[in-house]
């Protein structure tokens, strides 16, 4: 007798909620398919090191490379299997982290000088990405394939043209606007009112440039200890002492690099931090002519709503991976609005299967911007990077790295930020699915 065939779940079944079987789904990041996480412990815990790193994603790893090319003995610990966080379940978008605001109200909150310091620095970010990818030869296909952001209304892309004439104005970003009439050149799809390009943004497979970052690490004799959890960090004569699930460990200085996994091993931090879940979706691939018709030029995308989604192709494969905020509903049911979203784009995609679900934890900060320094008690940290980390992480783990090394090269226009925490951080983070059930409305009503 012949096993039964499960039948596939379509993009179709999972927004209206017809769940005929989820088994066809595998519950893990589309990218682990060509960079499975090594489910192994690594190398034993030393007993000192010169620099303990607490956190194996792109901000923990692009330190430790900095710090071994200076020489120092680095160790780096993970809770868990080593890159199982954000870091490989990320969208794989690659942007100068300047979509947070736009430069006018950048300009208002921090004055147009520090404004352009900022923004200069963003696209600084991008660049060093590029950088190290091309110089450790990170076989992870990055590419500068550009950014469309589509407008949700017509006001959005009025405003949108504005931001860029501004960033223009104060950083030098270059970009430019498809009208409506001309979008299908960027996008098959009707449903925005034009948008903005920004030509330099980049696309990578975030598991593969992980995992390139972590053969950089080992060959040059460093440490990536897996299921390591820091249980206590305590300071010393001598630096600081580490009581982790792999034993105790010596070392003089400490990283806290866990952005969106920050627990309470460190109060102070955790009191800056919100945690958000955001989603993410693969399909099957289609029809290599449906592909070039609904992503003429390969490029990411995002929208202009407050709870946006953001989308792309698949590196090497015609499938569509798509992002956005994670549902509460349990199992598949926390996609289901990322399915009625790319619908929404490409309706004619309803009988697409779905092969992939995977969700990941976004650090956020208060005022919506990352930070790195070192606290009175001597701990340096990298941290907040509200969902554009790739390219942050990669350049904060940098910095922060010659920051230890008290290098004048380690100074970015961030330092001289007040890191604010949540004035009342249980209850800002009880919050987050009310105020994004909010904003979800605001956005479908027009308000």
């Amino acid at each position: 007798m012949t096993a039964k065939s499960t039948q596939p779940l379509t993009l179709r079944d999972l927004a209206y909620g017809r769940r005929p079987s989820a088994a066809s789904v595998k519950a893990q990041p589309y990218w682990w398919d060509a960079a499975p996480r090594r489910d192994t412990s690594g190398p034993s815990l030393p007993a000192k090191a010169e620099v303990a790193i607490v956190g194996s994603g792109f901000t923990g790893l692009s330190a430790a490379l900095t710090l071994l090319d200076k020489g120092r003995d680095v160790v780096v610990l993970d809770c868990g299997v080593p890159g199982y966080g954000a870091s490989t379940r990320n969208g794989g978008q690659v942007g100068s982290g300047n979509q947070k605001f736009r430069v006018k109200r950048l300009i208002e909150l921090h004055g147009e000088t520090k404004a352009a310091e900022l923004l200069r620095e963003g696209t600084r970010m991008l660049d060093y990405i590029e950088h190290l990818v091309t110089a450790e030869k990170i076989d992870c296909q990055f590419r500068r394939c550009g950014r469309f952001r589509g407008a949700m209304r017509p006001e959005h892309y009025d405003a949108m043209a504005r931001d860029m004439e501004d960033l223009k104005r104060v950083a030098g970003v270059e970009s430019f606007m498809v009208p409506r009439s001309e979008q299908a050149s960027e996008i098959g799809s009707d449903v925005f009112f034009g948008g903005s390009v920004l030509p330099h943004d980049a696309s990578l497979h975030p598991a593969l440039y992980h995992a390139g970052l972590m053969q950089c690490i080992e060959a040059r004799g460093g440490r990536i200890v897996g299921n390591a959890g820091v249980r206590r960090i305590a300071r010393d004569k001598d630096g600081f002492e580490l009581k982790t699930d792999a034993g105790p460990l010596q070392c003089r200085d400490v990283l806290v690099a866990t952005n969106g996994y920050t627990s309470g091993l460190v109060p102070t931090l955790q009191r800056r931090i919100v945690t958000v879940r955001s989603g993410l979706i693969a399909t099957a691939e289609l029809p290599a002519d449906v592909m070039t018709r609904l992503m003429p030029k390969g490029r990411v995308y995002g929208n202009t709503n407050r709870v946006f989604y953001y989308f792309r192709s698949a590196p090497g494969e015609n499938r569509i991976v798509w992002g956005g905020r994670a549902g509460r509903a349990a199992g598949m049911g926390a996609y289901r609005h990322l399915a009625r979203d790319l619908l929404t784009v490409f309706p004619n995609l309803g009988d697409i299967a779905v092969t992939h679900s995977w969700d990941g934890q976004i650090g956020y900060t208060h005022d919506e911007l990352p930070h790195l320094g070192r606290m009175a008690d001597g701990l340096h940290y990298a941290v907040g990077y509200c969902g554009t980390g790739v390219s942050r992480a990669t350049y904060f783990g940098h910095k922060i790295a010659l920051k230890i090394l008290g290098d004048p090269d380690g100074r970015t226009a961030f330092d001289d930020l007040v890191f604010p925490a949540f004035p009342a951080h249980p209850i800002a983070k009880r919050a987050v699915p009310v105020v994004e059930t909010w904003y979800r409305f605001r956005d479908h009503t027009k308000l």
